[in-house]
């Protein structure tokens, strides 16, 4: 028996649907995410944590998936930036990121979607500096982050119908 991998079952629920995956004990939620579901929204970028390109949310709670464990999200609420838009209508942080311009290359786009979902999940009129603290884990190598801090304020706006 090989010691070094072990299957395991992990049952969660991933953008409102459950499932059941196997894989690797070792595996992290972004393996599991990318290599077994197929969503690849979500990057790894660093592979430490320090990025943020592998944002996905954890009952609500913005993580960074590839230093969490497969086996870590047994029984919760996965969300990532495929399950955000409804069909053709694009969920309205995904609209503003477009129509302010904070996309770029789009590698780090997913993940700060992600922070600022959490955030405005849990507030919903939030500070500049408070989206800038929701983003602070969030490294964008392609532009400033002023397109990026304007679209989350833009998408408050249009949430909250200002």
């Amino acid at each position: 028996m090989n010691r070094g991998f072990q299957e395991i079952t992990v049952s969660f629920v991933i953008n409102g649907n459950r499932a059941t995956v196997k894989t690797a004990s070792s595996s992290t939620l972004l393996e599991m995410i990318r290599e077994k579901l197929h969503l690849t929204g979500a990057k790894e970028g660093c592979g430490k944590g320090e990025c943020g390109a592998c944002t996905v949310l954890v009952n609500g709670e913005p993580v960074n998936s590839c230093l969490m464990l497969a086996a870590q999200v047994e029984g919760k609420r996965v969300e990532t930036i495929e399950g955000l838009a409804r069909g053709e209508q694009l969920h309205p942080l995904q609209k503003a990121f477009v129509q302010e311009g904070a996309v770029q290359c789009g590698y780090c786009t997913p993940g700060m979607i992600m922070s600022a979902k959490a955030l405005l999940d849990r507030k919903k009129n939030p500070t500049k500096q408070e989206i800038k603290q929701a983003l602070s884990g969030n490294l964008c190598r392609c532009t400033g982050y002023t397109k990026i801090i304007k679209a989350v304020e833009s998408a408050v706006a249009n949430l909250s119908g200002n």
